[in-house]
């Protein structure tokens, strides 16, 4: 759809910690725009303040974003230019948003970003994990069994995969992560990024588990969870993929049993068909 006269909205990424972060741009825009759409008036009146910008807030957070879209891309389309920005980084990465940003590009109204701070990428860069091909997938779920579950479909995603972790499930999660992806696997705990007491942990889940259980600090602040991606050479069944393999093999013959397995997995059926004539071999012995 052919853009409008329409004012603009600017997507403007904020520090994650450290004010020095903010761009020159970032601050121009805050300054002249005729308001900003953010998470928390009161966070981000800390930061307006800090550089001395007076513009207008209003409050667009995940309860109320859908309620309020229209009536924001009512203030665009009358000439109004409104910025959207997050608590911190770049905004709509695990944050509101995305409705917002849907609709004035359908409305045909010119969306702008303003890039800056993003933990993904400063985490990433920094954890020595291979950066040419990565996924994030955000939040995992708080229940163990959804988490497991959901593990079990990225065990056998060879781009390195990225994570964001509440702090007090961080112990739970590493713990999930043993079990489904294998102690040896390789990851790192980026956490509290750019702020005073930034740290990097690296080294196998099973060391990076022990290193949360043995420091309470560990489970504080915003945390950055990277795990290498699987070694296609190398994808030994783990734990979890062994207990969906044997329950299902009580039920069906090897053949089909090995297949679900490994659809459900995402490991193939040929690791779970070799399992299953080892294991018949040893009963036969």
């Amino acid at each position: 759809m052919p853009q409008t006269d329409s004012g603009s909205l600017y997507i403007v990424a904020t520090p994650v910690g450290n004010l020095d972060d903010i761009t020159a741009r970032a601050i121009q825009v805050l300054s002249r725009v005729n308001s900003i759409a953010v998470e928390d008036t009161r966070h981000s009146r800390k930061l307006l303040q800090h550089f001395g910008i007076d513009t207008p807030m209003f409050a667009l957070h995940e309860h109320n974003e859908v309620q309020k879209v229209d009536e924001i891309i009512k203030r665009i389309s009358a000439g109004e230019d409104i910025a959207l920005i997050s608590d911190a980084g770049t905004p709509l990465i695990s944050d509101p948003g995305y409705p917002l940003v849907s609709k004035a590009s359908q409305a045909g109204i010119k969306v702008v970003p303003i890039p800056g701070a993003s933990s993904i990428l400063a985490a990433l860069s920094c954890a020595g994990l291979p950066t040419d091909r990565f996924v994030f997938e955000g939040f995992l779920p708080g229940k163990k069994g959804t988490r497991s579950n959901q593990l079990s479909k990225l065990a056998a995603e060879e781009r390195t995969l990225i994570f964001f972790e509440a702090p007090h499930r961080i112990h739970a999660c590493l713990e999930d992560l043993v079990t489904v992806f294998g102690a040896n696997r390789y990851g790192v705990i980026a956490r509290e990024l750019t702020k005073t007491y930034e740290t990097f942990l690296r080294g196998t889940l099973a060391e990076l588990l022990e290193m949360v259980s043995a420091d309470s600090n560990q489970e504080r602040g915003e945390i950055v969870l990277m795990v290498a991606g699987s070694d296609k050479k190398d994808q030994s069944l783990d734990e979890a993929s062994l207990h969906i393999f044997s329950t299902l093999l009580e039920e069906l013959p090897l053949k089909q049993a090995s297949s679900l397995a490994g659809k459900i997995t995402g490991l193939g059926k040929k690791a779970f068909y070799q399992a299953g004539l080892e294991q018949k071999k040893q009963q036969d012995d």
